[in-house]
């Protein structure tokens, strides 16, 4: 697999939401670079998520479906093979999971509790800035 890279939630919607900042200059990165990998359960949450109404004033409906689409498309679906429970918020555990069945290079986030695990196995967890930085 060429250079495999996760993106958390929060992470894919502000690239997603705001083209000029440093989560979308991450995101055009690693999509320069390799190649985002997701597994079901993190793009149902990505789904999920940006859907939420409180999106609405950034980009409608459509353009927000269209968006989930592209990036199921581009990116690529990992079957998950590992069980995590690292982190003290679990519902951040399906982010380590993906990272070591992918394997990935990085995972680039900005949430704290994942932040504190790095590295992970290994792997780096990144915010935005340094994975620009490093990579």
């Amino acid at each position: 697999m060429t250079n495999a890279f996760v993106f958390d939630t929060n992470a894919l919607i502000s690239a997603h939401i705001l083209p000029d900042s440093i989560s979308r200059k991450a995101f055009d990165k690693a999509n320069t670079l390799g190649i985002l990998v997701y597994s079901t359960a993190t793009l149902h949450e990505f789904s999920t998520v940006f859907m939420r109404t409180k999106f609405d004033r950034y980009q409608t409906v459509a353009a927000r479906l269209a968006m989930i689409a592209a990036f199921e498309k581009r990116n690529q679906l990992i079957n998950v093979t590992h069980v995590v429970s690292a982190s003290r918020d679990s519902t951040d555990n399906m982010f380590l999971a993906l990272a070591l069945s992918a394997p990935t290079k990085a995972v680039i986030t900005g949430d704290p509790d994942l932040l504190t695990l790095r590295p992970f196995h290994s792997i780096p967890i990144l915010n935005a800035t340094d994975f620009l930085n490093l990579f």
